[in-house]
């Protein structure tokens, strides 16, 4: 199979004139209007400029349903992936199948005008299944899907009036018609894509190097800046570490741009997918990796997919992709030979010294600022990372505590608060859970979509916090498990989350009920109270259990403080 020469006419997008949108975004002043979220955004920009080729705007039910069950459009075309605008049941209440609504961003900024076709609830329990293999919540497509997707869909045509605004490294944002012209201009007829969420390193760079060899091909580095993986370094930090490496690649049959795509992490369909997208742009090839765009382990603690999953998914329908994939191959650093290559194709491995840095030991050395060799990296890109991922002893972090109420959170977090005071270095906020209630969440009842919004304004506040650099102590009820988890992947974008389950029993809280709380729950005066008359979902994986039982405050909170220690958090790097 070849593909040696792609079609870099332009392709279609979705955009009206400019004097069009200007009259349409007049008129949608009547329109009922609808937020997108961040994936939103994503999702629309690459409609409107081409990127998901051929959708002409959000899948209809019917289109839906057979991407679901067996990655194809009604028509019989292949695509993958649902790409659908879940909404509010109170919003889609109001809207009716054959009318238009105006899509804004989070500024209030109308990017294009959807006329609806098709309004539905879908089972998400099939689409997690059959789209990400398993309807487990440790998937974190599987996790927005149930916990913030909301619960109808709508679909239907767009009509795109202006791309979203990109303040941040505007010259290295192209569309797929901006890159034909390039591949076309510069007589690119072979280019092969690198998909990447992560820093490149000097293995990145060999593999690349030999990728782009192997299919005789120019390279287009192809990184995602919209949404990618909770945990994963920040795109500002990494677009830094790509252009400070980019000179180390022939000017002439190298370039880069950023993908504003936001990443499902869902393995074999997402290598299908990003081969669509990068045809769409106007390449020939794609290297397709290892677990390609896996999301990690599952539940039980295994890979949600084989690590070669994608590559025979990919390599099933290349002809109907329209592209041609080049195997990521495993490089590892031979240090007798002082180069690398593939692990797979040594054959004195005997005889030889072969060094490996994996991700997660990576991350170790800079969080506990150790030395990352040269061999692995290069020092520009080891200088951007630490940058941004100081010793963890200089970060800022978050203790939450979670728990009954009665349990001791608030006591237990407010020794802990005085103590690291005491140790000085960052600066302490404590954020208990009535002080918020009073300052924060005045407005708010005690139901339980007011419980999760109030911990989401805890979870961001204390976000900011670790951001720059100080310690937040929070110390809700926090009843829910998936509301924990909101918080805890926001504030981990900035540093470390250290969960601390305050694991007093209900009969002892109920015993201590200073405030006669428990008594008023009992006699149905107080509806949906925590432990009484509505669920407390206790963490099953919390950095840290705390039993106040027969323990006085002090003990408990030396107990989080030798956890902090030991975690690197505080003391001496």
């Amino acid at each position: 199979m070849s593909f040696n020469a792609p079609n870099l006419v332009p392709i279609p997008e979705l955009y009206v004139s400019w004097d069009s949108a200007q009259k349409l975004k007049h008129e949608a002043g009547a329109l009922a209007s609808w937020d997108l979220n961040p994936r939103q955004v994503c999702d629309l920009e690459l409609l409107m400029n081409g990127g998901f080729a051929p959708l002409t705007g959000f899948l209809g039910e019917a289109d839906y349903d057979r991407v679901v069950e067996e990655m194809r459009l009604e028509d019989g075309t292949l695509w993958p992936m649902p790409i659908t605008l879940d909404v509010s049941e109170t919003f889609a209440d109001g809207i009716e199948e054959g009318t238009d609504i105006a899509l804004r961003d989070a500024e209030g900024v109308i990017l294009a005008i959807l006329s609806v076709t098709d309004k539905w609830s879908p089972d998400k329990h099939r689409e997690a299944e059959k789209v990400y293999g398993a309807d487990d919540l440790a998937h974190p497509a599987v996790n927005y899907l149930h916990n913030s997707a909301g619960p109808v869909y709508l679909g239907g045509r767009i009509t795109g009036l202006q791309p979203p605004t990109h303040y941040d490294f505007r010259a290295r944002r192209d569309t797929p018609n901006e890159m034909r012209a390039y591949f076309r201009k510069l007589g690119w007829r072979r280019v092969v894509a690198f998909q990447t969420r992560n820093p490149l390193h000097r293995a990145h760079q060999e593999l690349t190097f030999r990728a782009a060899k192997e299919a005789q091909a120019n390279l287009l580095i192809h990184p995602v800046v919209g949404m990618t993986k909770p945990g994963d370094v920040d795109h500002f930090t990494r677009v830094r570490c790509y252009e400070a490496v980019l000179d180390k690649y022939p000017q002439a049959t190298t370039t880069m741009s950023l993908l504003n795509l936001a990443m499902r992490m869902a393995g074999p369909r997402e290598a299908v997918w990003h081969g669509i997208i990068r045809r769409n742009h106007g390449c020939t090839h794609m290297i397709v990796g290892r677990d390609h765009a896996g999301p990690g382990k599952n539940s039980q603690g295994e890979d949600f997919y084989g690590p070669y999953d994608a590559q025979e998914l990919f390599r099933e329908h290349e002809a109907e992709i329209g592209l041609e994939m080049v195997d990521f191959k495993h490089m590892v650093y031979v240090q007798e030979r002082a180069q690398y290559e593939p692990a797979d194709e040594i054959e004195d491995k005997d005889n030889v010294t072969i060094l490996n840095i994996s991700g997660t030991e990576l991350r170790r050395r800079l969080r506990e600022g150790l030395e990352i060799p040269e061999w692995f990296s290069f020092p520009e890109v080891v200088k951007e990372l630490r940058r941004t991922s100081p010793p963890r002893s200089k970060q800022g972090f978050t203790v939450f505590f979670t728990g009954l109420s009665g349990s001791g959170k608030s006591t237990i977090a407010n020794a802990m608060m005085v103590k690291l005071m005491e140790m000085g270095g960052r600066p302490v906020t404590l954020l208990d859970g009535d002080v918020v209630r009073k300052h924060l969440s005045s407005e708010l009842t005690f139901s339980k979509e007011h419980r999760d919004i109030n911990i989401r304004r805890i979870g961001y506040v204390a976000s900011e916090i670790t951001k720059n650099g100080g310690i937040a102590i929070c110390a809700p009820i926090a009843p829910y498990t998936a509301t924990r988890r909101a918080a805890r992947e926001m504030i981990e974008a900035y540093g470390a989350f250290v969960e601390v389950h305050v694991a007093t029993s209900l009969e002892e809280c109920e015993r201590r009920d200073r405030k006669g709380l428990y008594k008023l729950a009992r006699e149905g005066k107080i509806p949906e109270f925590t432990g009484i008359s509505d669920p407390y979902e206790a963490p099953t994986e919390a950095e840290l259990v705390v039993d106040t039982e027969g323990f006085e405050v002090d003990n408990c909170a030396q107990q989080v403080l030798l956890k902090l220690e030991g975690m690197g958090l505080i003391g001496t790097t």
